[in-house]
Parts: C-alpha cells; sequence; structure tokens
C-alpha cells in the first residue's frame, strides 16, 4: 500500500512542476508579447489559459483522492494541503498572464510611450514565479524566502509606474485609455508577485510545518 501511495505522491509531484512551468510559459510569453508588440504570441497566451485550468482540476482531484482513499500520516498530508493551495495561486497566475495578453491584444503601441519600467518589473514579476517553483523542485526554504523579500521590489515599481503613469495623463489632454491599460497590465503583474508569494510561503510549509498567517 505505502509504495502505491508513494508512487501517486511521485505523480502528483511531477504534476504540481508540470503545472508550474506551465505558468512560467504563460507569465514570460504574454512579458514577451509586450515587450515584442507581438498580438499573435499575446493570443496564444490568452487562449493557453483553458490548459491551465484543467490541469488544476486534475491535480485537485489528485490531491482528494489521496486524501480520502489513503491514509497518509502528517508530512504526506502537510505536502497534499500545500499543493491543493499552490495551484489555486498558479492557476490566478495564469489568469492575470492571460489578462496581461488580452490587454496587449488591444493596446495602441503608438501611444504607449516608453513602457521600459513596466518590462523591468515584469522581469522582477518573472524571476518571483521562476524562484517559487524552483524553491518547491529543489525544496530550498532559502530560495523561497529570497522569493518573499524580492515582492517589496516588484510593489516599488508599481507605485513608480502607477506615478508617471497618472502624470502622463494630467500632462496631456488626451484620451486617458492607454496609460490606463499601462497601469492594469503593472496592476497584474503585482498581483502576480503576491501568488508567488503565496505559493513560497506554501513551500516553506510544506518543509517545515510552518506558515507565516500561523506566526
Amino acid at each position: 500500500m505505502r509504495t502505491h501511495f508513494d508512487a501517486q505522491l511521485a505523480l502528483l509531484n511531477n504534476e504540481l512542476i508540470l503545472m508550474g512551468s506551465l505558468c512560467e510559459n504563460a507569465i514570460a510569453k504574454a512579458s514577451e508579447a509586450l515587450s515584442d508588440h507581438n498580438k499573435d504570441t499575446a493570443y496564444n497566451v490568452y487562449k493557453s489559459d483553458n490548459v491551465i485550468d484543467k490541469k488544476e482540476r486534475e491535480i485537485e482531484n489528485m490531491c482528494l483522492s489521496l486524501i480520502l482513499h489513503q491514509q497518509p500520516i502528517a508530512a504526506d498530508l502537510r505536502f497534499i494541503s500545500a499543493a491543493l493551495k499552490m495551484i489555486t495561486d498558479m492557476e490566478r497566475i495564469a489568469d492575470q498572464a492571460s489578462d496581461i495578453a488580452e490587454i496587449v491584444l488591444n493596446l495602441n503601441f503608438d501611444e504607449a510611450g516608453d513602457i521600459s519600467l513596466i518590462e523591468q518589473m515584469s522581469k522582477s514579476a518573472i524571476e518571483m514565479v521562476n524562484g517559487c517553483i524552483d524553491a518547491y523542485i529543489r525544496r530550498d526554504l532559502k530560495l523561497a524566502q529570497e522569493v518573499l523579500e524580492h515582492d517589496d521590489t516588484v510593489d516599488e515599481y508599481f507605485y513608480k509606474i502607477k506615478t508617471e503613469l497618472v502624470s502622463r495623463i494630467r500632462a496631456h489632454d488626451q484620451d486617458g485609455q492607454t496609460p490606463l491599460d499601462l497601469l492594469m497590465i503593472a496592476k497584474y503583474l503585482e498581483r502576480i508577485g503576491d501568488h508567488a508569494c503565496n505559493i513560497a510561503q506554501w513551500v516553506i510549509f510544506a518543509i517545515t510545518g510552518n506558515h507565516k498567517n500561523e506566526e
């Protein structure tokens, strides 16, 4: 029985890693679409969200089956519980990558102006997503903690971008739709950073049994 259970845990682990890689690719491609003004890439990201939604449901069913039909010990139950929490944040990261891609599909790049700060923020958010997934794969507490510490950088980018876009709207008597679209992209990137932090916290919980909200 334990051998079968261990095999199912290993499968769950692999599926979680696969879902993580799908999320990494989604946010990386959404960022690429923005930087390259590539609406074909944006469309592909927008349409790929269903694949990640399906993967979330599959993993959720695996977790519930393990809890209901097996007798997991405390450490196993901790891992399964963390997996259930992590896939929720992964799915939301994918949703927000899709939202960014949808904005890129309709963005007026002629009015967008300098988006270098958003590109830098995007790189930071991608680093956080990659970091939390790598922390899970390696069971690396130090890397998970580094993801949490990196959140301030993403938040600082958002504040700078918001300030710049508000100033741009005030300085020009024109339609503010494009600056608002860019602000929404920055907001989605900020949320992606928050979800990466949540995943990092659940990685820490899976390893140690301690969660920040319990401190």
